[in-house]
């Protein structure tokens, strides 16, 4: 009888950007440690200016595991920390988690088995936001439901296959320095900026369900308004950086903006009929709000279609505000410093 023969798994780098994550870091790096996963790892946290006790956590984190690094990110910029983090990193498979995501057991098996079968520079899966109270809940029925983001596979789920982006990503370490990693330029919207510049060079980006990542959502409207309106904002520099890379989903919030702003305007000028607007937009958000809710108690069914609202209007507002000035500035970068190489 043959004996089974010895396939080593890849070693892999978990990069982690992190920023005033005292609440979930500790969590998110347990997550890591404890994936059902026997190739070798590290696990490489690149720190920014936090106002809480981040840098006391990834401290005790550190001196709990070895397997555990630190990197100074002192722009406090989240494609800073994650070239920073690449940089420092060894190995030829690189995972991107954030300070508030946890992965599921077998994440990274899973996602090196998906490297392997489909040939992708780059697999990512499911988003999946869960609150630990009502609003958390209500905005996480929202982020999940089509008629919060519409038909974002990685939102929503889907059928596995290629896709434009992914949520955070299992890379090739060569895909990344093929591409000089990511464009520090871009404050927000960088992970959809680089998959971009991999499809274009052939690159296939893979989604599956198999993929699992819990989310935190963000803890107050205040909070949810201004993540959504830096989507907008940096989505609309992508457009402007890379024609053509812009579709109809991405300008349903600043249509419906416009449209709300003029029944508005118009309702209290002209007519009363124009108020139909925006009490049609509210009819459609609660109406549809109904079927994400299910489950849910009381009080967070109550508040999905504020977090639909807030979601929608901001993400519009950021788009249409998004000044050119960004884009001029992101065209003078041109492309990222390229990444040294250190893969084991």
């Amino acid at each position: 009888m043959n004996a089974k023969p010895d396939v080593r798994l890849p070693a892999v780098s978990v990069i982690m950007p992190v920023l005033d994550e005292e609440r979930h870091l500790r969590g998110a790096v347990q997550a890591i440690l404890a994936q059902e996963y026997d190739g070798e790892m590290e696990v490489v946290i690149a720190i920014g200016p936090s106002k809480d006790r981040t840098d006391e956590i990834a401290a005790e984190l550190v001196r709990e595991d070895p397997r555990v690094h630190t990197v100074p990110n002192p722009t406090g910029r989240t494609p800073a920390a994650l070239n920073a983090a690449i940089k420092a990193s060894r190995h030829p498979i690189v995972v991107r988690v954030d300070g508030h995501g946890i992965l599921s057991p077998n994440y990274i098996a899973t996602a090196v088995r998906l490297l392997e079968e489909t040939g992708a520079q780059n697999v990512g899966g499911i988003m999946h936001a869960e609150g630990e109270n009502a609003w958390e809940d209500a905005v996480a029925a929202a982020m999940t439901s089509k008629i919060g983001v519409g038909n974002a596979a990685f939102h929503t789920g889907g059928e596995a296959g290629s896709a434009e982006t992914v949520y955070l990503g299992v890379f090739r370490r060569e895909a990344l320095e093929q591409q000089g990693g990511y464009n520090e330029e871009f404050i927000r919207a960088q992970d959809w900026e680089l998959n971009f510049r991999i499809r274009e060079a052939g690159g296939l980006i893979w989604f599956s369900p198999e993929l699992r990542v819990s989310y935190r959502p963000r803890p107050s409207v205040k909070a949810l308004a201004k993540q959504y309106k830096d989507y907008g904002r940096w989505r609309h520099v992508v457009a402007r950086y890379h024609e053509g890379s812009i579709n109809l989903r991405y300008l349903a919030p600043p249509t419906a903006v416009c449209a709300i702003a003029a029944g508005i305007v118009a309702g209290a000028a002209l007519t009363p009929w124009a108020f139909l607007i925006p009490a049609g937009y509210l009819a459609a958000i609660t109406l549809g709000s109904l079927p994400a809710g299910k489950g849910l108690s009381l009080k967070a069914r109550l508040q999905i279609p504020v977090a639909l609202a807030t979601m929608h209007m901001s993400w519009g507002y950021g788009f249409l505000t998004s000044p050119k000035s960004l884009a001029r500035r992101v065209i003078a970068s041109r492309r990222p410093a390229v990444l040294s190489s250190t893969s084991s």
